[in-house]
C-alpha cells in the first residue's frame, strides 16, 4: 500500500484544499507525488494544459506515485489520521519541470495579474465556441517580463487562469513571481504555484 505521511494537521488541511480545487477544475485529474527530504510535492494537471504544485512536510513510500486526484481528495478528507493511501495508481503524461536551475525574472504586483485575468474572461466568454475558448487565445502572450539586460520571459493567458482558477492569487498587496528555466515557466503566487514549458521542441543545437 502507498503510505503519505502528513504530521501537521493544517498541512494536511492545506493540501486538501488544493487537491480540492484540481478536481473542481477536473474531475478526471491526475496528481503525481514525489518525495525529496522531509517534503513531499504535489503536482497536479489542469484543463488549461498548465501545471499546478503545492509542497508539504511529509514522506512518501514509495517516493515517486501517480494517482487521480479524486482518489487523493477522498482519502484526505475521510482519514482522520497522519497517514492516507493516495488510491491507485496512474499514468503521469508528460515531463515534470527540474528541481534547480531557476532564475528569477520579476515580481508582479497581484491586483495587476487580476486585471489581465479579468479582460482575459472577458475575451473568453467572448470566443467560446463548444469547446471552450480556442487555444490561440490561451496561448496568447499578456504579459511580458525581463531581468536586467537578460532575455524578456512572455506569460501567457492561460497560465493567469491556471492561477486564477486555482484559487492562488491573493486579494492584497501581494505579487506574483515569476521564474523560468531556458524551458520552463513558473509563478509563484501567494496560495500556490503553476508551471507551463516555455518551449514546444528542443533545439537541435545548444550553444
Amino acid at each position: 500500500m502507498t503510505e503519505l505521511r502528513i504530521p501537521d494537521g493544517d498541512e494536511r488541511s492545506d493540501l486538501g484544499s488544493f487537491v480540492g480545487r484540481v478536481v473542481r477544475l477536473d474531475q478526471a485529474a491526475t496528481v503525481r507525488l514525489r518525495a525529496a527530504g522531509d517534503r513531499v510535492t504535489t503536482w497536479a494537471t489542469t484543463p488549461f494544459d498548465v501545471l499546478a504544485t503545492r509542497s508539504v512536510h511529509g514522506t512518501l513510500d514509495p517516493s515517486d506515485v501517480t494517482a487521480p486526484a479524486v482518489g487523493l481528495l477522498t482519502a484526505l478528507s475521510v482519514e482522520r489520521g497522519d497517514t492516507v493511501d493516495p488510491g491507485p495508481g496512474g499514468l503521469w503524461q508528460g515531463d515534470l519541470p527540474p528541481d534547480d536551475g531557476w532564475a528569477q525574472v520579476d515580481d508582479v504586483p497581484a491586483a495587476e495579474v487580476e486585471g489581465l485575468t479579468e479582460r482575459g474572461l472577458t475575451l473568453a466568454r467572448e470566443n467560446a465556441g463548444p469547446l471552450g475558448p480556442p487555444a490561440s487565445l490561451l496561448d496568447q502572450t499578456v504579459l511580458t517580463v525581463s531581468a536586467g539586460s537578460g532575455p524578456a520571459v512572455k506569460v501567457p493567458l492561460r497560465c493567469l487562469f491556471a492561477l486564477s482558477g486555482m484559487g492562488f492569487i491573493g486579494t492584497d498587496s501581494s505579487a506574483v513571481r515569476v521564474s523560468a528555466t531556458g524551458s520552463w515557466l513558473r509563478l509563484d503566487a501567494r496560495y500556490g504555484a503553476v508551471v507551463r514549458r516555455r518551449l514546444t521542441a528542443l533545439p537541435l543545437l545548444v550553444g
